[in-house]
């Protein structure tokens, strides 16, 4: 798989987090149309098909991402007490 070099997914990241705040507040239809086109992208850019999903795939390779830390991507065991 194809990966995007982390300059593009950190311009992504930023502009969704940024769009996400502005659609809050604003809520226009060009906002939100903008926040839908970068989602799609982040996602296509990550091989996810869910935002948050590709948030989290983003970030992970975004340098100082501490690797060994995987604790967003997997669920903790369920205790029987």
């Amino acid at each position: 798989m194809l990966m995007a070099h982390p300059a593009v997914l950190s311009n992504l990241v930023e502009q969704y987090d940024t769009l996400r705040i502005l659609h809050a507040e604003d809520g226009s239809e060009e906002v939100r149309q903008r926040l839908d086109d970068i989602a799609y992208t982040l996602c296509v850019s990550t091989g996810t098909r869910d935002t948050d999903a590709a948030l989290v795939a983003a970030r992970h390779q975004l340098p100082g991402a501490r690797p060994e830390d995987d604790s967003l991507l997997t669920a903790s065991p369920v205790s029987d007490q």
